[in-house]
């Protein structure tokens, strides 16, 4: 049970370090723009506008939205408290 657990722990950093690594290089870059290409298609192609509704969610319901504004700055306060 813990060997799993750790490897896991180390595969995940190992592939983080691999992939802020594999960013900066020319072939990361080509990577990346190509896969958002493919998901800026993708969201044309199925008429997916989350950003759209966010906005028109908030606009509906003005007083959940500053809650969650409210507590979104009351932890930025907190972590940043340290």
């Amino acid at each position: 049970m813990w060997i799993l657990i750790i490897s896991n722990i180390t595969w995940s950093i190992l592939g983080s370090a691999t992939d802020s690594w594999f960013a900066e290089t020319k072939c990361g870059i080509w990577f990346y723009k190509k896969i958002n290409q493919i998901f800026t298609w993708s969201a044309k192609k199925l008429n997916i506008r989350l950003l759209e509704q966010e906005e028109s969610w908030k606009k509906k319901y003005p007083n959940v939205s500053d809650k969650i504004l409210n507590l979104e700055n009351r932890l930025e306060k907190l972590e940043n408290f340290r």
